[in-house]
């Protein structure tokens, strides 16, 4: 069996990612997640340099691969060429491949991802429709936002949108032949796989903490708890300590 580095050399972006680290540093120094979560991208990419699986299954099950924003700031300041935040892609995705992310209390919320942004993509056309989130799961937005939502259609057009609509425009209604397409394209490329191992990774996880997540849907306590679950060890006090 392949180690868990020879699994992420498998994965372009860490090749890509990773070439030569000289551990300075810069990459945190300018890194927006280094500034608010316990998070360091220079110690991640000098601990999976030593090469050891245990290590890495260590990262791979841990909360810290899921505070990357993918900003790419890392990029644009590394002087050996080094994109941690594409090593953190490849880190995600193995841990997602493997089940590891269920874990961690971020990455159980990959569950949360899948039946929202990801299932939304075959339903309606897009990774996020306005008009399909639930208000109740997002109260701090306020109750000007849930009146915009539960007056969608009435609201956009009297703005001039086409909404829900054939034709054009951002929030038109996407042909289902066009859907079908897309699902299509998934199943080819892995894509339906890979949102279909979260989905069973999730199931283990829910079973073995004793908690019922249906089949399908977000109104299940298993989701709830992944969605809005915080322990608050995530982020930095102003003293640089753990919250």
């Amino acid at each position: 069996m392949k180690s868990l580095y020879e699994q992420l050399r498998e994965d372009v972006r860490f090749v890509e990612g990773l070439k030569a680290c000289l551990n300075c540093g810069v990459c945190t120094a300018i890194c927006p997640a280094a500034e608010f979560y316990n998070y360091d991208p220079r110690k991640i990419l000098n601990e999976i340099q030593k090469k050891d699986d245990e290590i890495i299954k260590s990262l791979l099950k841990s909360d810290v691969i899921w505070y990357c924003g993918e900003c790419m700031s890392c990029k644009t300041r590394c002087p050996r060429g080094n994109t941690p935040g594409l090593v953190i892609m490849a880190l995600r995705s193995l841990s997602q491949k493997l089940g590891y992310f269920t874990e961690s209390e971020k990455g159980r919320q990959q569950l949360a991802i899948k039946r929202t942004v990801g299932e939304n993509i075959f339903k309606y056309g897009y990774c996020v429709a306005t008009y399909a989130v639930d208000p109740s799961l997002h109260p701090e937005q306020g109750p000007v936002w849930e009146f915009i939502i539960n007056h969608s259609k009435e609201n956009y057009e009297r703005l001039g949108v086409k909404f829900d609509e054939l034709g054009e425009g951002p929030m038109r209604k996407i042909p289902d032949d066009a859907k079908e397409e897309l699902k299509k394209i998934f199943d080819v490329t892995g894509g339906t796989k890979f949102m279909n191992n979260i989905e069973e990774h999730s199931k283990r996880k829910a079973k073995e903490m004793n908690i019922p997540l249906s089949e399908k849907g977000i109104k299940n306590e298993y989701f709830i708890k992944v969605y809005t679950e915080n322990s608050g060890n995530h982020t930095k006090s102003e003293t640089g300590k753990q919250s």
